[in-house]
């Protein structure tokens, strides 16, 4: 128990960020500064996704509470939008600080199990590929009020967007790339900014024109694209797309990063006309040439800097 009169926290303060770096302080005396300041920091972290949640108070934390904080960082790890060795770094701060402040071990997690070590090559068959999967999920989440979360879905699988570049994307410019180019240059919300230096164009099917569609539909009227004029990602990331995660996983889609694959998977058979190796046991059909000629069309429409990546979302080149 802590030193403060108040029994929140464990009695190490009113805020669980403020109480975690108490607990940590406590825990290691007054030394090992770097230690503490580190954990500190990390810890803030989870202190703002359980807020997210509505937890304020460590007391109310749950094992199930961690896990979920590990499945959304091991999500953040699949998109790519992470390290392996951060998301372990978080986890195992969440970790040490909760024991400090619980001072007993009984909740805690793997940080390898949850997140991992990214796999280079795609061995399992994403969800998603079969459309049916994707229209139950989206079904599901609008029945359930998520509109957006279904937006964002459809604009994973059917151009291979990341989470964050169909939120932010300039959804009225979109559609009208759309009508005049029968493509889209996707900028906002890329990766380490990539879109503003470098055009990333992706052709424009039906589907994916009713996906632009029902986006723009359940865009707030206040904004050109997915959130609302006062709401940051992050809050729409641990609210509404957070929620419907369910959604995607009763419809057998492991997670959002798979309806991405989906998209690779499809787009490769039309640029070889053979299916994706993960498809085919881990076997590529297509001859080399074409297979690396579409790895490197893939690349560059998945907004990555290097054509090995590809093989996380299509299987590798045996």
């Amino acid at each position: 128990m802590g030193k403060y009169a108040s029994t929140r926290n464990f009695g190490f303060g009113k805020s669980l960020a403020y109480a975690g770096k108490q607990a940590l302080t406590a825990r290691y005396g007054g030394g090992h500064f770097g230690t503490t300041a580190a954990h500190t920091s990390r810890f803030a972290q989870f202190a703002d996704y359980t807020k997210s949640l509505g937890i304020r108070d460590a007391q109310d934390i749950s094992q199930q509470t961690l896990e979920s904080y590990g499945q959304t960082l091991a999500e953040q790890v699949q998109a790519g939008d992470m390290s392996v060795s951060y998301a372990q770094n978080l986890l195992s701060t969440a970790n040490v600080t909760l024991s400090a402040m619980r001072g007993d071990n009984a909740i805690s997690v793997s940080p390898a199990a949850l997140v991992g070590e990214r796999s280079h090559v795609r061995t399992d068959i994403p969800g998603g590929i079969d459309r049916a999967a994707l229209q139950a999920a989206t079904t599901s989440m609008k029945q359930a009020g998520l509109e957006r979360a279904a937006a964002v879905s459809e604009l994973a699988r059917e151009f291979g967007m990341r989470e964050r570049e169909a939120t932010l994307g300039n959804l009225g410019r979109w559609i009208s790339e759309a009508r005049k180019h029968g493509a889209i240059n996707i900028t906002e919300g890329t990766k380490g900014g990539r879109g503003h230096e470098v055009d990333r164009w992706v052709a424009v099917t039906p589907a994916g024109r009713d996906a632009l569609q029902t986006a723009w539909n359940a865009s707030p009227s206040d904004s050109n694209n997915l959130l609302t004029s006062h709401e940051s990602y992050i809050s729409f990331v641990r609210g509404e797309l957070n929620s419907a995660r369910e959604h995607i996983k009763e419809a057998g889609i492991a997670k959002y990063h798979d309806l991405r694959a989906a998209y690779a998977c499809e787009r490769y058979e039309q640029l070889t006309g053979h299916a994706a190796p993960v498809l085919t046991e881990g076997i590529m059909t297509a001859d080399r040439e074409t297979d690396l000629a579409a790895r490197e069309t893939l690349t560059q429409e998945l907004g990555h800097g290097r054509v090995d990546v590809v093989a996380s979302y299509i299987g590798g080149r045996k």
